[in-house]
This record gives C-alpha cells, sequence and structure tokens, in this order.
C-alpha cells in the first residue's frame, strides 16, 4: 500500500537536500522561508521552522501560527535582541543561540525532518551571537536528505559560499522610511 501511495504523490522523500539562503536589507526573507514551508507541507514533507531573534508573546507573529496549523513543528531561540530589549544581555542571548545549535544538532539525529528553517540565524552571526565556524559547522553536519533553509540580513561570505542558492532581497522603498509602523498581518 505503501508503494502505491509513493506512486500518487502521498509521501516524498528528500534524496539530496541542498542549502539555501534568503538574505539583504529588503523586505520578504521569513515571507520566502514561509512559503516554501507551505509549499512542502502541500507535498507531504516533514518541515520544521526553528526562529531566532522573534518574541511571539510581543509581536504575535502570524506565520507561526499558521505554520503550526499546517503540521509545521515550530520552536525558539534566543527571543529577545538587545537591539529590541534593552534589558537583555548579550551573553545571555549567545547562551540561547547556542542552546539552538545544540537543538539543530539534536534534530538532525533524529531523522524526523525533510526540511529545517532556521529563521533570522543570519542576523545570530552578523550580531555575533553566533561564531561563523559554529553555523557552518551546522551547514557542514547537515544530512544528506535534510533541505537546510536560513534566513536573516548579513550572511556572511563563507556561508553565501557554502550554500546551493542564494537569494539577495534589496530593499528599494519601504513604507517604514516615510513613518509607517510595522503592520499585524503584514509585517508580523
Amino acid at each position: 500500500m505503501t508503494q502505491a501511495l509513493e506512486g500518487l504523490g502521498f509521501f516524498v522523500k528528500m534524496k539530496n537536500g541542498l542549502i539555501q539562503i534568503y538574505t539583504g536589507d529588503g523586505k520578504g526573507k521569513t515571507t520566502a522561508a514561509v512559503g516554501l514551508a507551505v509549499r512542502a507541507r502541500g507535498h507531504n514533507l516533514r518541515v520544521c521552522y526553528v526562529y531566532f531573534h522573534k518574541d511571539p508573546e510581543r509581536w504575535g507573529y502570524g506565520e507561526l501560527k499558521i505554520l503550526k496549523e499546517l503540521g509545521v513543528d515550530v520552536f525558539g531561540f534566543a527571543r529577545k535582541h538587545p537591539h529590541l530589549c534593552k534589558d537583555v544581555a548579550p551573553d545571555k542571548v549567545r547562551r540561547e543561540c547556542l542552546n539552538g545549535l545544540k537543538f539543530i544538532k539534536k534534530l538532525y539525529q533524529e531523522e524526523k525532518y525533510d526540511i529545517i528553517i532556521l529563521d533570522e540565524i543570519n542576523i545570530s552571526l552578523r550580531d555575533g551571537f553566533l561564531e561563523e565556524e559554529e553555523v557552518l559547522d551546522i551547514l557542514n553536519s547537515k544530512p544528506k536528505s535534510v533541505e537546510l533553509i536560513l534566513t536573516g540580513r548579513g550572511a556572511s561570505k563563507k556561508i553565501i559560499e557554502r550554500a546551493d542558492l542564494v537569494s539577495e532581497m534589496k530593499n528599494i522603498k519601504h513604507p517604514y522610511e516615510s513613518g509607517v509602523e510595522s503592520r499585524k498581518g503584514i509585517e508580523h
């Protein structure tokens, strides 16, 4: 029965997962990753979404809610960032980011997922909470069958070189520049 279902496209198993990066100063990095997760779930791929530097209690990110409803497993690390929360210590953020890396390695060992999205991990690296070698280790230890997606501004040259696909979102014009605040359902 399983072979018959596979033939009909009910089960998809990644044979050779790639590394994708969505970076740049423009809007759309997380949106692209969420869109990929939705498409993957539509093909019954198993998706895990790990986010960094997002505080759902404060901002109520709509994508997290809908991803969970679609059967995506969602986990968060280093939810507060000193840029937005002045009371959080950088060494605490570093420890939480390192916990995120340990968690990702555990996910690799469990072999539960076809796609793992590391939303805003590039921010962790850009802002010094993770070292480049630590992130490269995550890329290099990725199981062959896992598609790995990294998002966030400021992807480093070495991370970009290691990736198979890199898309840069470029800001041309954004309403924030004319005083429009972040809008629920649009920016978060």
